[in-house]
């Protein structure tokens, strides 16, 4: 299915439709983002309307509607990709920042209330991953992240397939101890 991460109608059809398929829903990767980089003296509320819609909002809607589907179904494990912005500030990411804060305290939430009816939630503070992220608004994205190399401690930046397996584990019953945790996949950078 494909659908606007921002709509309701989105998240509330995608999980019916994958109880549909397969009787019951175990997991949830919530994974849109969106971001603007400006200072937040040019951030518009219209940069940070769009920008909290998917990161924020979308993954509310996504999360709500999962949660409902694996009460029903005895449990389930969400996960949901954020970035080591949720628990840093990182100049001209306003919105960005804020959006990813908001996803941190949410899967908190959902790991609380969803303990007692075996729903986990976990979320992955990503670092700098070299990917097309940027592309809307630079040409040289993969480039341009690959070149904060340096600033990591382990001296690169990410593959995304490296963020890929801790989500696979957080998603997977291997972690079945774990739930409201934000496991930081950041090159080290927030131990600086």
């Amino acid at each position: 299915m494909t659908g606007d991460v921002t709509l309701e109608e989105t998240a509330v059809g995608a999980v019916r439709r994958a109880v549909d398929a397969f009787g019951r829903l175990d997991i949830l990767v919530n994974n849109a983002g969106r971001t603007v980089n400006k200072p937040v003296t040019d951030t518009t509320a219209e940069n940070w309307d769009a920008v909290m819609a998917v990161d924020a909002r979308g993954s509310f809607f996504f999360a709500r509607e999962a949660f409902g589907a694996m009460r029903a179904g005895g449990g389930g494990a969400m996960v949901s990709t954020c970035s080591y912005a949720g628990t840093v500030g990182l100049p001209e990411g306003a919105a960005y920042s804020a959006s990813k804060g908001a996803l941190a305290q949410l899967t908190k939430v959902l790991a609380v209330e969803g303990g007692p009816l075996g729903i986990r939630a976990n979320l992955v503070a990503a670092g700098v991953i070299e990917s097309d992220f940027l592309d809307s608004f630079r040409s040289d994205s993969r480039a341009y992240l690959a070149s904060f190399a340096d600033a990591q401690p382990l001296g690169r930046v990410a593959q995304p397939a490296a963020i890929a397996e801790v989500l696979c584990f957080l998603a997977s019953p291997r972690s079945s101890f774990v739930t409201g945790a934000v496991v930081a996949a950041d090159g080290g950078f927030t131990a600086l």
